[in-house]
């Protein structure tokens, strides 16, 4: 037997005329919980209508952009809690002062995203404390904002992840899901003491190997505070940490930041404060 075919006019519910407005309110609300909207104040809406005494069209272009803009935020939201940063921290709250040298044209050109459209990749070294780490953050964000799927861990704990794999089978599903990401940070490499057992690949290889599949299909941004020439010792391998910085070395954009800690300078105000000894001052590894 043939299906019958609804009329869209038949699946429209019922819309009765002349409701008394209390009903008309009650159902707004039943709309609005099946939309996933349960924050939008329809009062607010209602009277700014009132007010405005705006156009049908206009009226109806209010209260959809309204609609869009907790549907972004909420969509902002979900990425930033997926993308595994815990802290949001933004490009007009790093300290410029602090850094003269630091060339803001450049950093200020990441953040129309457009390296991420070009699969470009980005290293940041410095010493720690510099705001390497600041400005990938902000990146985050920003790239959260703009609806892209990101992913955030600090080099020891992807590495960690990495091995976990090993021992219970899911290696390749969680190096696959590193890869997936659109905009993946990699921060602190040379922070944090890497595990391995002999029988085990090294912190190099899997570098390697997450960096080579990414190469030119999508962005991956790292910084350090070692010398590139000290990456070969941290990561276990000088072969294949050589082999990862010349991937970088053919996407990426470079940013040295020469200057001082600021956690130091925080640090030494401290100290200064409480009339003790100030800290030594830290040399780039």
């Amino acid at each position: 037997m043939p299906k019958r075919t609804v009329d869209r006019a038949e699946a429209r519910p019922e819309q009765p005329r002349g409701a008394p407005k209390d009903e008309l309110r009650e159902r707004i609300q039943r709309h609005l919980k099946r939309l996933g909207l349960t924050e939008f104040d329809v009062e607010a809406h209602l009277r700014w209508a009132l007010e405005k005494k705006p156009s049908d069209i206009e009226s109806l272009e209010c209260l959809l952009a309204t609609a869009a803009a907790f549907k972004l935020a909420r969509s902002i939201e979900w990425r930033f809690d997926r993308s595994g940063l815990k802290v949001k921290k933004t490009l007009a709250s790093f300290d410029w002062d602090f850094q003269p040298k630091l060339d803001r044209r450049t950093v200020k050109a990441l953040f129309d995203l457009g390296f991420v459209a070009r699969h470009e990749d980005i290293l940041i070294t410095g010493k720690t404390g510099t705001g390497k780490s600041h400005l990938l953050q902000a990146l985050v964000l920003k790239a959260c904002e703009s609806e892209l799927t990101v992913r955030y861990a600090r080099c020891v704990d992807l590495i960690d992840d990495l091995y976990a794999g090993l021992a219970d089978g899911s290696y390749e599903r969680r190096m696959r899901q590193w890869c997936r990401a659109q905009f993946l940070v990699v921060d602190d490499v040379g922070l944090g003491q890497l595990k391995r057992r002999d029988d085990e690949p090294t912190a190099a290889h899997m570098l390697f190997t997450l960096l080579d599949r990414r190469h030119m299909t999508a962005s991956t941004a790292i910084t350090s505070n070692l010398l590139l020439s000290h990456w070969g010792k941290y990561l276990g391998d000088a072969t294949l940490a050589a082999a990862v910085l010349d991937r970088l070395a053919a996407s990426a954009i470079r940013i040295d930041i020469d200057g001082p800690s600021y956690r130091q300078h925080l640090a030494r105000k401290r100290a200064q404060e409480q009339g003790v000894e100030p800290p030594v001052a830290e040399e780039q590894a």
